[in-house]
């Protein structure tokens, strides 16, 4: 598996919800021999979604993020040159956002498609009950809408999101297969790119996102996949990536995906 280019294509700054600047991200791929790094800060949401402005990068931040980044896209080709690094953000799809991220990402290379709240909005952490038949139900629906979305998600980030809650005493009490397989075939037909997500083990889960379950119905729908860390700390730049290599490699992977800085993805040999 060492042959393997390490990637991380889904990393955050303290312009949203991170804890690093583009800097400190640039010099932690540098020592985890990082091929190439997508920066995928949260973009402008509506109030309604985040008033306090905790997790975004707000409309009137967005020139200055651009330029923070090219500083550091510059630090990056003095100091590691062999290191592509890419301007992108993680996308939420909600009802209607589709001219509002149109708007948001323009310049963005690489869009991260995700789901963290469903209804209107309604945080998927919130209430004793999250994981009821329902709530997946909801979840699906809208992580298949966003698939189904002609906004250009060139990855959907983290797809079973929801199983983030199962060490809190909400493990789902149902078989998830039909779901699973719900999401495979949506994947497929809409020509989707998913994530294998680092961050559930490092957040204390037994498995990746996604699922070993649902990985393996993604390789059987022969839906391409790439790697990403989600990092919110320098310290977790492409965290586990190896491992995640291996494992989809176990799950029936032989090749993933990586983007070029021109915008272009160039499938590569999961050996």
């Amino acid at each position: 598996m060492s042959a393997c280019p390490m990637v991380d294509c889904h990393t955050h700054t303290s312009f949203s919800d991170g804890h690093a600047s583009f800097e400190d991200n640039v010099r932690a791929a540098a020592a985890a021999s990082c091929r190439v790094m997508v920066s995928t800060d949260h973009l402008t949401l509506p109030a309604s979604m985040d008033a306090n402005c905790e997790v975004q990068v707000t409309e009137g931040d967005l020139p200055v993020h651009r330029l923070a980044f090219e500083d550091a896209r510059k630090l990056a080709a003095q100091i590691v040159p062999e290191l592509s690094f890419i301007y992108g953000f993680e996308c939420d799809w909600y009802e209607g956002c589709e001219p509002l991220v149109e708007r948001w990402s323009q310049g963005a290379v690489v869009r991260l498609g995700s789901v963290h709240w469903i209804g209107n909005p309604g945080d998927i952490a919130a209430g004793s009950d999250v994981y009821k038949r329902q709530v997946w139900e909801r979840y699906v629906d809208d992580w298949c809408r966003a698939c189904e979305s002609p906004l250009n998600f060139d990855v959907m980030a983290h797809p079973d999101l929801v199983m983030r809650f199962s060490k809190e005493g909400f493990a789902p009490d149902f078989d998830p297969a039909p779901f699973w397989q719900q999401m495979a075939e949506c994947a497929h037909d809409t020509g989707r790119r998913v994530e294998v997500s680092t961050s559930a083990p490092r957040k204390g889960l037994d498995d990746y996102y996604p699922a070993t379950g649902l990985l393996r119905c993604f390789a059987h729908a022969e839906v391409p996949i790439t790697f990403g860390s989600d990092a919110h700390r320098a310290c977790d730049i492409c965290w586990n990536i190896r491992e995640a290599q291996a494992h989809a490699y176990d799950c029936g992977y032989r090749t993933f995906d990586v983007p070029h800085a021109t915008g272009e993805w160039e499938s590569t040999p999961l050996f």
